[in-house]
């Protein structure tokens, strides 16, 4: 009988379903976020300039994990509402990059799925080129108004990329096997209860949900707007300097 019939989950998939808590390693943050989000924007934004600034650049490392927005709300994020992010989110983190949407309307993502597929690709050449193309398809979208529901987008911002092969990326979208692995994140945030995008677990088994940052909605999202109540940009020092800790014992990060 297989696994199918008897209710097993697969070997391949049990590691991506296991709680993050647990499973993360020492000296990495998994970090759950969708492209499209503008506050991951910004915590991804203060994780990598907080680790450049604090020298952990080679000491910790990002997994980054979908939590793919479309998914839990049975559609796209509509462009009023991202705009409308724009207008109350980028003034805490204005170095992250940012514009209200500038191309044409057509060309605003109806998904973000390729771009949080090419992520996980890139991680099969290593953890920075995966970092990397997260954080170029974000500036893209965010900063720049590049179409990344378009598979040719991603993969032009993949050569656009220093260290990742975008061949590689565009085999991986081609096949699909990517998208197994975020429907399979999507899955795993739903058991273990990660609460938004971004959400940050360490391996020590703590996370911080939207680290430093506390916000409230006035309206619906796509006609009201976000209000930030609350900002401590210095929580990722606590979070990386914890992270760095724990990897003092572990094995050289790749």
């Amino acid at each position: 009988m297989s696994e199918q019939h008897t209710g097993r989950v697969p070997a391949r998939d049990a590691a991506r379903l296991a709680d993050p808590r647990t499973t993360t390693a020492a000296g990495t943050l998994t970090v759950f976020s969708d492209i499209w989000c503008s506050f991951a924007h910004v915590g991804v934004h203060r994780l990598h300039s907080t680790r450049e600034r604090l020298g952990l650049t080679d000491r910790v490392r990002i997994d980054h994990r979908a939590f793919p927005l479309e998914l839990f709300n049975d559609g796209p994020s509509p462009r009023r509402g991202t705009d409308s992010e724009v207008g109350g989110i980028a003034r805490i983190e204005p170095d992250a990059g940012w514009q209200m949407w500038r191309s044409a309307d057509w060309r605003f993502p109806s998904t973000s799925l390729f771009a949080l597929e090419a992520v996980q690709l890139a991680k099969e050449q290593g953890p920075v080129a995966s970092e990397d193309l997260d954080l170029t398809i974000r500036r893209a979208f965010w900063a720049h108004s590049r179409p990344i529901g378009a598979r040719s987008e991603i993969i032009a911002l993949a050569r656009e990329t220093p260290g990742v092969d975008a061949e590689l990326i565009a085999q991986g979208l081609d096949d699909g096997r990517a998208r197994r692995l975020v429907t399979l994140d999507f899955e795993c945030a739903r058991r273990h209860a990660v609460r938004c995008s971004p959400h940050v677990f360490l391996s020590d088994g703590s996370d911080w949900a939207n680290p430093g940052v506390e916000a409230t909605w006035h309206g619906a999202y796509g006609t009201g707007f976000p209000e930030v109540t609350d900002d401590d940009p210095g929580a990722w020092e606590s979070i990386l300097r914890t992270a760095a800790e724990s990897a003092e014992e572990a094995p050289s990060l790749a």
